[in-house]
């Protein structure tokens, strides 16, 4: 388990701007690669969301409007243009979060964790494959010299079913509703455009931990959807 005041960084592989914030991080910060506790963030199937339930969890996740998804199309290809990056959308068909972001514990446990998330990256954005597909990450997981069969498998082993969704409790209690979400002692930051000031907090050793501020009683309700808010993050 982390240290509290590790800096956090909660990543979807599903999600195109964790993809971007991911290729943000390597080009503009790598020295906080290392120091980073990279945590999947992901939309659970029926399983998992009952062991979530179990352990006193709460899915924010909502359908996402036909506008938002739209907007979401052009914004992506527009910032990965910026950037340099080919971007190949991917189809997704009947998608299982699970096999990829359980294919991620299973790498991290072996120490392969980033180089796990730098190739299956690499397959859904650049190369526009189905990351769902076992198939896939069988072969990623054979490239990285690791058993194809055994990370392929990775949505059926109840010890990273049960780490999957510590994972997703912890990202409630952190305060994570959407991604990429980073985490620094008090301070939260979400979105791609929100990574430059969390990688100065986090180099910032006299930076001041800030709590957020309690819920103002009537307030205006955002909604469940991870997918509210501004164009920098999603779910």
């Amino acid at each position: 388990m982390a240290k509290p005041r590790t800096p956090r960084f909660y990543f979807s592989l599903r999600s195109p701007y964790s993809w971007l914030a991911y290729r943000d991080l390597l080009a503009r910060h790598p020295d906080l690669v290392p120091l980073l506790d990279w945590r999947p963030y992901y939309e659970p199937d029926e399983h998992s969301t009952r062991l979530i339930t179990e352990l006193g969890g709460d899915l924010p996740y909502t359908d996402m409007s036909r506008a938002k998804h739209l907007y979401i199309l052009q914004d992506v290809g527009r910032l990965a243009a910026e950037r340099g990056l080919e971007l190949s959308w991917p189809v997704d068909k009947q998608p299982v979060w699970e096999v990829p972001h359980l294919g991620y514990l299973h790498a991290h446990r072996h120490g392969l964790g980033a180089r796990y998330v730098d190739l299956v990256y690499r397959a859904r954005w650049e190369q526009g494959r189905d990351i769902c597909s076992r198939e896939t990450i069988g072969e990623i997981g054979a490239e990285l010299g690791l058993d194809p069969a055994a990370i392929a498998a990775a949505s059926e082993d109840e010890q990273l079913r049960a780490e999957g969704a510590a994972v997703m409790v912890q990202a409630g209690r952190d305060g994570a509703f959407g991604v990429p979400f980073f985490v620094h002692g008090f301070t939260r930051f979400w979105g791609v455009d929100r990574l430059d000031a969390f990688a100065a907090h986090v180099r910032s050793a006299a930076a001041p931990a800030q709590r957020l501020p309690e819920p103002v009683a009537g307030a205006v309700g955002l909604g469940r959807s991870p997918d509210d808010g501004h164009a920098g993050g999603c779910g």
